[in-house]
């Protein structure tokens, strides 16, 4: 029981500490127009990789946007890895690719690489079509075959706001020490993206996307302000890598279905390991749209594949977990990881049986369980509309008044079922570890919603 009051405690912390950081940018960003950099010279041309596995509902479209992005000099490698869908036909069709000999390039290694696709037409795009060997081992491909310092890691059925490149650019511009930069990744369920420009915020009808969205909210924006330059994870959705510090790394581990927690953990142990200045950075007004699963059996399976991923982090770089040599990040992050993030998952669930058996055999005083309990479910329902607040703050005139209201309301019931729901999915990565290790499971994806849809429906 005191375990989630702690926690609870914690994450109020860290909601503060975002408030304060967003309200500090805030000031600080007023006047910047990120588009003068637009036509920059002095910006380091970047690769998008986007690894696809049977993602024909949305390659095409995404891949055209990719290629209007508002960036002075990039390239898009698409990398398919083994699909069995329609999405390489659909690539090479939409845009007239034809193969290219001697193009396979080798730093990391990778499954055969069948052949690479190329149009003159299009002088910034590539494809890879290689043998299935999951996402690392794509990302890992498509490192081989950029010819660029930095590198965006991109899923293909995410959207980039068209400056959210010159944002993250700007900080490997701005700060040299710059290794890793991170946009805010939010739910696109419900809202409308055209021509990959986002039009308006709306709130999906099924409320296990709702409860998704806010969860974003409070979580993921909140938590990964809050830990600056100690933060362990970039979103595998968006995120800006120097490309040789990867490959000095070693790539992407492909023994691991939590690839974008640990590259940036391996990153953080590779630079202090060999002395080396660098700097981490979250930046939520540079976004990327991506689809939450649409239903309760995707939301599990996603949920467990985290914190899977979430273990074997955490097992790889033990060695890190309170050594002094890696300063924050072997003090406090990681420590924090192993006990509220992991650990902590078994114990919540436990806690769900313990508790009301200990209430039935008259080991727990029922008044004081009901006065932490209604403790317990005030900071939840703080947290979680905090979050809706932070959202707000980061960015203004996203929702209504009354989408923020209606959020509010469901940062208020998701404390009664979704939160708890969670919570045991994440238990199972535990206690199915051996079986579902490897195994990413399928979620199901949809086309994005354009203006014209919406007349229509």
């Amino acid at each position: 029981m005191g375990y989630t009051l702690v926690l609870s405690v914690i994450y109020l912390i860290q909601l503060l500490t975002a408030l304060v950081k967003v309200r500090r940018q805030a000031r600080r960003k007023i006047s910047e127009d990120h588009m003068r950099y637009a036509d920059s010279k002095n910006l380091l041309p970047i690769s998008l990789i986007v690894p696809a596995h049977n993602e024909q509902e949305n390659i095409v479209q995404n891949v055209k946007d990719l290629l209007n992005l508002d960036y002075p000099q990039l390239e898009v490698i698409v990398v398919n890895d083994g699909s069995t869908d329609d999405t390489h036909r659909r690539m090479v069709e939409a845009f007239r690719l034809y193969p290219i000999e001697g193009a396979v390039k080798v730093q990391l290694p990778t499954k055969e690489v069948h052949n690479v696709y190329y149009n003159t037409d299009y002088p910034n795009l590539y494809y890879i079509d290689k043998e299935n060997g999951g996402k690392s081992d794509a990302l890992n491909a498509g490192i081989n075959q950029s010819q660029y310092p930095l590198f965006v890691c991109l899923d293909a059925d995410s959207r980039i706001e068209r400056n959210a490149l010159l944002i993250l650019g700007e900080e490997f511009l701005k700060d040299t020490t710059t290794v890793v930069a991170g946009g805010f990744v939010r739910i696109a369920n419900g809202s409308v993206i055209e021509n990959g420009e986002w039009k308006r915020f709306d709130i999906p009808k099924r409320m296990v996307e709702r409860f998704q969205i806010v969860e974003y909210f409070r979580s993921f924006l909140a938590g990964r302000l809050s830990w600056g330059k100690a933060l362990l994870i970039v979103s595998g959705a968006f995120g800006v890598f120097n490309k040789q510090v990867v490959i000095d790394a070693g790539g992407y581990r492909t023994d691991t279905i939590g690839e974008d927690m640990e590259i940036v953990v391996r990153i953080h142990h590779f630079m202090r390991s060999n002395k080396r200045k660098y700097t981490v950075k979250f930046c939520p007004e540079a976004v990327c749209w991506t689809q939450g699963p649409m239903s309760i059996s995707d939301l599990k399976s996603q949920r467990r594949r985290w914190q899977i991923g979430l273990f074997d982090t955490l097992r790889y770089h033990i060695t890190m977990t309170l050594n002094p040599r890696y300063r924050t990040v072997g003090l406090l992050s990681i420590p924090y990881h192993w006990i509220f993030e992991f650990l902590g998952t078994a114990v919540e669930t436990l806690g769900y049986f313990i508790i009301p058996f200990s209430l039935l055999m008259g080991e727990l005083n029922l008044y004081f369980f009901i006065l932490y309990l209604m403790l317990a479910v005030m900071l939840g329902i703080m947290l979680s509309v905090g979050g809706v607040i932070l959202e707000q703050n980061t960015r203004k005139g996203c929702m209504s008044s009354a989408q923020a209201m209606k959020l509010s309301l469901y940062a208020i019931l998701e404390n009664f079922g979704y939160r708890q729901m969670v919570t045991l999915f994440r238990f199972t990565g535990i206690i199915r570890y051996r079986k579902y290790k490897g195994s990413w499971g399928m979620i199901r994806r949809r086309e994005f919603n354009t203006m014209a849809e919406r007349k229509n429906s």
